[in-house]
């Protein structure tokens, strides 16, 4: 995962927003983690990333292609994605933290309120 930091706090002074722009590699994909109290907003500029997450019965996959907008609530144990071979992914990300965030975890699982304080 190649990046960069467009806004925060130490770019233009933003107290409570992160944005940046972020380039996944052809078939790759993250670890499962999750992003702590952090709401993340997710463009995708370019490819077709898969979202994967749990809704505590089976794993939940969302495809998505340029224009898509989703939403990773804070807590939710997700991995990314990306299938093609060849064409890599591109997203525009915004947090509502300053510090990236991510929290590796062993295996997805439904986000519930005992779960938020791991």
């Amino acid at each position: 995962m190649n990046g960069y930091t467009a806004l925060s706090g130490d770019t233009v002074g933003s107290r409570n927003l992160w944005m940046g722009l972020v380039r996944h590699e052809p078939a790759s994909k993250t670890d499962n983690h999750h992003h702590g109290a952090s709401e993340a907003g997710i463009y995708v500029v370019s490819g077709h990333p898969v979202f994967v997450f749990h809704d505590g019965e089976q794993e939940v996959r969302i495809e998505a292609g340029p224009g898509d907008f989703l939403l990773v609530p804070p807590f939710v144990p997700h991995r990314e994605e990306h299938p093609d071979p060849d064409e890599p992914v591109v997203v525009v990300i915004a947090r509502t933290t300053q510090e990236p965030i991510k929290v590796s975890v062993p295996e997805l699982y439904q986000l519930t309120p005992t779960t938020q304080a791991t």
